[in-house]
């Protein structure tokens, strides 16, 4: 377990020295409306609210689910879109959740 967090610690660390582009972020949010809203502010009460998400929580979470790490609740979905996701999409798809703040 020690070596896993310093693992994503280091990730973590090396995925703020590439800052993401919201613009590309939009783009790739397509994907993830569905389930969060079009604007970051899931309709459903099962899913989270992504728009004022801090970047390093939300690329943090997304390795996680992209290494299968992350258990619980939609993870085995969440499993399949963060597979599919390159480390600049997820840097990409955090800068532009954190870029909408939090909707209220």
């Amino acid at each position: 377990m020690k070596k896993f967090m310093i693992g994503l610690s280091l990730s973590v660390l090396s995925a703020v020295a590439m800052a993401g582009d919201p613009a590309a972020g939009e783009q790739k949010a397509r994907t993830c409306a569905g389930c969060h809203g079009t604007q970051g502010i899931s309709m459903a009460p099962i899913y989270p609210n992504l728009a004022g998400q801090k970047e390093l929580y939300f690329i943090s979470a997304m390795q996680a689910y992209k290494s299968q790490e992350r258990r619980g609740g939609n993870a085995a979905v969440m499993w399949g879109i963060a597979s599919g996701l390159s480390d600049q999409d997820i840097k990409d798809l955090a800068a532009y959740y954190a870029s909408l703040g939090t909707g209220s």
